[in-house]
């Protein structure tokens, strides 16, 4: 017998499921959608997948055409928010020109591999539970004893019922549990910071998003992107250049992509949170809009100010929420995330849970990759755990939404407070092995110590147009012992395929 062959779903990109999540996007930025809404669904279409990329099959030729029809049509309605919330870098830094630049306290090579450490960390603790709901994070931690969150989490002791409820990342089970964890996989939270490096190794301080458009198609695989970065991906290929590549059919525009991004711009200005955010937006505007920028550029700005030295999160988050504009709603959420946890009677990790909640109850309509719940979160775990470690990525891991990327950032701002590698509890880095697995760049397999050295070569210190080595090191190339490897640009799509 012959079957029919299965149809390819692509996730993130067909127009069926990118309609739904424009509808969910303009209910949240006061878009009017009620009469698109009844036209899509009268004609048979569906609200967009609930945690999934992607729906079960494929629609008629049709409706399809229709979907694509009543995504420019949702591009045209007027936005209430848009007063509150500016696109361009001058008006942003008009609402929030952010604080003054800052001393750079010694140690920024330490502070800097603790960082990337630590980021490694917090994001391979989000990794087995990536997609779970909020229910089934909590259930699998109290089976296996590690409630509240405190280490690894294990299939070991797991309650098999709850196991087939709630089944781990089936991407990240083999490699990212207690028993089984072999240095750092690979991860789209870790492969952004790598291109990142890779930007300012070949264009400088000075980059382009241009720039950073090229960089993608030269070194960055088209599955190995997701949401808001794929639909960017797919209108380059298009021919549609930046910034209209973050605002064209694109729902996931103010996910949180952008967010996991920031993190070498902020530890490349330390001591510079206007300047690190000023970076973040020439890099989130390839892909996102309005809060999904500023999520980038508040993350930027906190770790700038970490990494010059600032040993207090609670002045870090506000050197974040000073570059965002006071009205918008990434401003809103991550003051809101910072007073639930202030307001929270019980301040040990247990009583962490009551804070998760409260922030379930005011955004947990939102898709749990969006910025907004997410930046609530981080905030939230921050503030709640002041700043340590262990509290703030267990904290940002446990409330559920994007697991992986808000232990990453978390674990990312917390290394550079701790100051060093050795300040960080062995049990979370001696796993790591110094080891990252990726296929960005030729750098598979780097160490966490090569890529320090290299984001410190690459960091500004004094002067903005200023770059070079720190601490007295001599900056090593990450990719030494791997032979040399040409600068190419941007490959056409048929060299990348052959």
């Amino acid at each position: 017998m012959t079957y029919p062959p299965a149809p390819l779903r692509v996730t993130w990109v067909q127009p069926e499921d990118l309609i739904g999540h424009e509808l969910r996007q303009a209910a949240e930025d006061g878009r009017d959608a009620t009469v698109i809404r009844r036209r899509w669904l009268t004609a048979g279409g569906a609200l967009a997948p609930d945690r999934a990329g992607a729906s079960p099959g494929p629609v008629s030729p049709r409706l399809r055409a229709l979907a694509t029809a009543l995504l420019d049509d949702l591009a045209a309605l007027p936005c209430p928010s848009a007063a509150d919330e500016p696109a361009g870098l001058a008006e942003i830094r008009a609402a929030a020109p952010g604080p003054p630049r800052g001393p750079v306290a010694a140690g920024l090579l330490p502070r800097l591999e603790a960082a990337w450490l630590g980021r490694a960390a917090g994001c391979l603790l989000g990794k087995p539970v990536e997609k779970l709901p909020l229910a089934g994070i909590r259930a699998i931690a109290r089976s296996t004893g590690n409630w509240p969150l405190h280490t690894w989490f294990t299939e070991a002791g797991l309650d098999p019922a709850i196991a087939a409820r709630h089944p781990w990342n089936r991407r990240s089970r083999a490699t990212s549990l207690a028993e089984n964890i072999d240095g750092m996989p690979e991860d789209d939270d870790l492969n952004h910071p790598l291109l990142g490096l890779l930007l300012l190794r070949r264009h400088g301080h000075g980059f382009t998003t241009a720039d950073l458009a090229g960089l993608w198609l030269s070194e960055l695989p088209a599955g190995r992107t997701f949401t808001a970065e794929r639909i960017a991906y797919r209108n380059l290929l298009d021919g549609i250049e930046p910034p209209d590549t973050a605002r064209f059919r694109n729902p996931f525009r103010e996910w949180i992509g952008a967010l996991i991004r920031a993190d070498v711009h902020g530890w490349t200005h330390p001591g510079d949170p206007a300047g690190a955010a000023a970076a973040a937006w020439r890099d989130a505007v390839l892909s996102h809009t309005a809060n999904g920028v500023y999520g980038a550029m508040f993350a930027a700005a906190a770790l700038a100010a970490a990494a010059g030295g600032t040993a207090d999160v609670h002045q870090c988050l506000a050197a974040g929420l000073a570059v965002v504009p006071p009205r918008s709603r990434l401003a809103g959420a991550v003051r809101f995330g910072i007073a639930a946890a202030r307001e929270a009677p019980d301040r040990t990790p247990g009583g962490f849970e009551a804070v998760v909640d409260r922030l379930h109850a005011a955004y947990g309509w939102h898709h749990w990759v969006h910025v907004l719940p997410n930046a609530a979160l981080l905030a939230a775990a921050l503030t709640h755990a002041d700043g340590d470690f262990t509290g703030s990525v267990c904290r940002a891991v446990s409330g559920g939404w994007d697991t992986d990327s808000n232990g990453a950032t978390a674990g990312s701002l917390t290394g550079l407070l701790a100051g060093a590698p050795e300040a960080l509890p062995a049990r979370w880095t001696a796993p790591l092995a110094n080891r990252l697995a990726t296929g960005i760049g030729g750098l598979d397999g780097v160490g966490f110590d090569a890529l320090a050295r290299e984001t410190a070569a690459l960091a500004v210190i004094g002067a903005p147009d200023s770059a070079g080595p720190v601490d007295g090191e001599v900056p090593q190339d990450m990719t030494a012992g791997r032979g040399p490897r040409e600068d190419h640009g941007p490959l056409c799509v048929a060299e990348e395929l052959g």
